[in-house]
């Protein structure tokens, strides 16, 4: 976020641009909607999820339409700019003419000497590229500051930011989590319980092993703590992704995803599934929501991906597509994982760990599999934190940039530790992923997927107007009418104000 105006790099295929924009999307919020439809009930969370990928759909077409016009104002900009260059050159040309009268002549001869040699094809013969061609990689801060006022634009790196932060704790979570469950052993004691062990709960306070004074939570934050120390130092510096990383982080999702859904339709298939879904669960709907926005997330990436795409005469056909396909995908996970298994996990590769106590209930005996999937957030996750991390930092400076330029200790010691710390704390204090995923997509994920796209559309149309541009914008959104403008503010204004009210009356449900 804190790169304004970049060059796109290289370039690639819409069809290439159709993987990445799925893998962008299909990430940690994937993990957590199994349980999230469990919890709000099968015929609720079907519509939902289609009613909110719709608005995400429309939305993402605001941001590239606000690219387009972005990509407009720079080239209005430059061309500005080479006016007022020009006009001071012919200035400066006269004034010498007038002080050297004899070499006037023989500079004016070169001059259409020059003229002579150029192309007898002149740029206006050849095709026209429209001034709207998203060529140059323009990040969302960067139109903000374009097109918002001053209040505007500090309210968006706010709303990026508390979003990162979100992010950032919900990696925190996750991977402590994952590991937490694989190293503890102890299932409880069920000769007190007087209960079966695939009915038996474990809760925070139970002991991690079978002998030791450490619990569940202890392990955890102990967990935190140590990855805190291996991957926080990260945000001290400036690191890049690699595409091998990119590449492994990729092979390992759609491995473990692969594996969940065929498990699941396995077991579903033999008639041994256990889940019995309830129809419907209004107090659900707040998670719910929280997680499919959080899932649907990509609006704040779309211009390291559309810009290198090379053909983007059908951006939003193909834009279409991957949401449809992401769609279908959510709902196999999430329908096959419902009708499997009786209770969910958090984080749905929980539920194929071998954690039962005779062993009859696991999913699977193959121990490479349960082992793979309890620890797929740890090989993911991991390598997205300190990318994260730097971001957050970068987006942080950028909301306090009126005090800048910041001294060294500023600079390099307090951003870096505010940005890890407060993730840090909020992993200490909940274990929960499903609540910090479904906080943190009901609030700063709503401002970023809903308001900030309509009002940078909005926004981006008026300057436009005002500047006078008579072209038509051909990457303009197919919901180009400003009343679908409107119905998304409105809409996330009534879904905040639902899930506020809904949390204010029943609680966060853990």
């Amino acid at each position: 976020m804190a790169d304004s105006l970049t060059d796109s790099g290289s370039l690639y295929s819409p069809l290439v641009g159709l993987v990445f924009v799925f893998n962008l999307i299909v990430g940690t919020g994937a993990l957590t909607m199994p349980r999230a439809f469990e919890t709000a009930g099968w015929l609720i969370s079907l519509v939902l999820i289609i009613v909110l990928a719709i608005m995400s759909y429309i939305t993402a077409t605001f941001v590239i339409e606000s690219m387009a016009s972005a990509n407009a104002v720079s080239v209005l900009m430059s061309e500005e700019l080479n006016k007022e260059e020009e006009k001071g050159n012919q200035t400066n040309d006269i004034n010498d003419k007038v002080d050297d009268p004899i070499n006037s002549s023989s500079h004016y001869e070169s001059e259409v000497n020059d003229d002579e040699r150029s192309p007898l094809l002149a740029a206006s013969d050849m095709k026209k590229t429209s001034i709207f061609e998203i060529r140059k990689r323009i990040e969302m801060g960067f139109m903000a500051s374009m097109f918002f006022h001053k209040v505007g634009l500090n309210l968006f790196y706010l709303a990026i930011t508390i979003y990162l932060y979100g992010d950032l704790a919900i990696y925190m979570a996750a991977v402590p989590k994952s590991l937490r469950n694989v190293a503890c052993t102890y299932m409880g004691n069920f000769s007190d319980n007087m209960t079966h062990c695939s009915n038996y709960s474990l809760t925070n306070s139970d002991p991690c092993w079978a002998e030791g004074g450490l619990t569940r939570i202890d392990t955890y934050r102990i967990f935190v703590a140590m990855f805190t120390l291996i991957l926080g130092p990260f945000v001290f510096f400036n690191a890049q992704k690699t595409k091998y990383l990119q590449l492994f982080t990729t092979l390992m999702r759609w491995l473990a995803f692969s594996m969940m859904i065929i498990l699941a339709l396995i077991r579903i298939g033999k008639r041994k599934a256990e889940g019995h879904p309830q129809v419907a669960n209004f107090q659900g709907i707040p998670t719910l929501f929280g997680v499919c926005i959080y899932s649907f997330m990509c609006h704040h990436s779309l211009p390291s991906l559309v810009t290198p795409i090379k053909n983007k005469s059908q951006i939003y056909a193909l834009f279409g597509w991957d949401y449809l396909l992401i769609l279908i995908f959510y709902l196999l996970l999430s329908f096959t994982g419902i009708f499997s298994f009786s209770s969910l996990q958090d984080l749905y590769t929980l539920n194929f760990q071998y954690n039962s106590c005779d062993g009859e209930s696991a999913i699977t005996k193959v121990v490479f599999v349960q082992y793979f999937l309890a620890l797929y957030p740890v090989f993911t996750l991991s390598t997205n934190i300190p990318i994260i991390g730097i971001t957050l930092r970068n987006n942080l400076k950028a909301l306090f940039q009126k005090w800048a330029p910041f001294s060294w200790t500023v600079d390099r010691i307090v951003f870096p530790v505010i940005t890890i710390s407060i993730p840090v704390v909020i992993a200490c204090v909940t274990d929960s992923v499903e609540i910090l995923v479904g906080i943190t997509g009901s609030y700063a994920g709503a401002a970023i997927q809903y308001f900030v796209p309509a009002c940078l559309v909005l926004c981006s149309r008026k300057y436009l107007k005002i500047q006078g541009s008579a072209e038509k914008n051909p990457h303009r959104s197919p919901f180009s009418h400003s009343a679908w403008v409107y119905a998304v503010l409105v809409w996330g204004v009534l879904c905040i104000a639902f899930v506020s009210a809904n949390y204010a009356i029943h609680g966060l449900r853990v």
